[in-house]
């Protein structure tokens, strides 16, 4: 094709319902006769790689790919001889497109290719390909059958291989330290130049992400993991570009102010997650009486588990120290299980604001179970331990049944769930 390639206007957020949740992730049909990947090249004035690279691309694409495919390279506001060489290779190259955009950025031409490309997958390759090419497989499987929702090729996970000099090597994990350290996030390389991510899922997201420039990707990981979606990684063998022009100053300044502005959406909850949940009813009921079938389970383990705390505790801290800090213990497990179990929230969204809840609910346990111990001592001083250990069974089964009340009616309300209430991590 030998025009540019004009992207579709992007979904807009404010018209997705927060009811309006991910569907179930599906494998992509074996017959699709469509291109099933669209590989973005983000370039700004590449004259002098861009046709070896997008050769070399599309014939590993035609050897390796067992399905349709597609390349867009997306020239953000090129003053070379950029343009004129993408529309050759576009004119040349059946599966060859190009997209021509007027600013600078290379978030923002990811947006725009990702934006307007029907690809059932979508990827991208930094031009220089210091990613090998081995990995793009790999990296795109899991999305096409349906496993994944979003890929990343790591540097430093395990099994990557890497060939770049001392500098890049600090500033690169400097920057994934400050990320884990300021935003918790689980994802171990945020800036490698080889991702990619299901069409269903970059409709929601796109809209969402912000930066247009090199903190795109880090953004798109943040605001993908905190709402719970399944994020794949690859170990990736890359070869530093020893002409890589990235100003790493500038780049650096602003990858600091998108973290402090992803940090105060985080601090705020208000990090927008609504339309990015996975519609998990078809993998568990949630009717109450599937509900109350798996907070009993865990009703059960609780307080086997209280029990045996109790018994352990008692000798050295008495009665009421023993009955406090078991049920604590307890509290916190229970609700991490019932949170995932019972009520199926994924992920860290909401947690934190969850165990809060949760503890308040283990006061009005404790207060009850204290106040069982005490009467009990006030009707007999010296109880014997099997008496003691029934009465507070008898009390915490009563508090559990108060706690499923609780729980279901106000810290994992379905109305708060059906909102997107929760804003939070990562991938199941």
């Amino acid at each position: 094709m030998d025009h540019p390639v004009h992207p579709d206007e992007p979904r807009d957020p404010s018209t997705t319902s927060p009811l309006d949740r991910l569907p179930l992730r599906t494998p992509v049909s074996a017959h699709h006769r469509e291109p099933v990947l669209d590989v973005v090249v983000p370039v700004f004035n590449e004259e002098a790689e861009l046709e070896a690279s997008v050769r070399r691309l599309h014939a590993h694409l035609r050897e390796t790919f067992p399905y349709p495919f597609r390349i867009t390279v997306a020239d953000n506001a090129s003053t070379d001889d950029t343009p004129r060489i993408a529309a050759r290779l576009a004119a040349e190259l059946p599966e060859a497109q190009w997209l021509r955009l007027a600013e600078k950025g290379r978030g923002g031409a990811l947006h725009a290719a990702w934006s307007g490309s029907r690809a059932p997958v979508l990827a991208y390759v930094d031009v220089d390909l210091s990613t090998d090419l081995t990995a793009l497989l790999p990296l795109v499987a899991p999305l096409i059958s349906g496993h994944s929702d979003i890929a990343i090729g790591t540097r430093l996970a395990r099994g990557a291989r890497v060939v770049r000099g001392p500098k890049r090597e600090v500033i690169s994990r400097c920057y994934n330290v400050l990320l884990r350290s300021t935003l918790a996030v689980g994802f171990s390389d945020a800036q490698c130049g080889f991702k990619a991510v299901r069409r269903d899922v970059a409709e929601r997201l796109l809209p969402l992400v912000q930066d247009s420039g090199w903190f795109f990707d880090t953004e798109l990981l943040v605001i993908a993991e905190r709402a719970g979606l399944r994020i794949h990684e690859v170990p990736v063998d890359w070869v530093d570009d020893p002409d890589s022009r990235v100003d790493i100053v500038s780049t650096a300044l602003a990858d600091l102010r998108g973290i402090a502005r992803i940090g105060r959406s985080l601090a705020r909850g208000t990090l927008p997650t609504a339309g990015l949940r996975r519609d998990v009813a078809a993998h568990s009921p949630s009717g109450l009486a599937g509900q109350l079938l798996r907070f009993g389970a865990v009703g059960a383990v609780s307080t086997v588990g209280y029990v045996l705390l109790y018994a352990l505790l008692r000798p050295p801290t008495g009665p009421q120290a023993a009955n406090a800090l078991a049920l604590l213990i307890c509290a916190v497990a229970n609700t991490a299980a019932n949170r995932r179990l019972t009520f199926g929230l994924r992920g860290r969204g909401g947690a934190l604001r969850h165990q809060a809840k949760g503890l308040l609910v283990f006061a009005v346990g404790l207060a009850l179970t204290s106040g069982s111990l005490a009467v009990l001592h006030q009707v007999a001083p010296r109880p014997a331990r099997p008496t003691e250990i029934g009465v507070l069974v008898a009390a915490n089964l009563a508090a559990t049944l108060l706690r499923f009340l609780l729980f279901r009616a106000w810290v994992f309300s379905a109305r708060r769930r059906g909102t997107g209430a929760m804003d939070g991590r990562t991938a199941p």
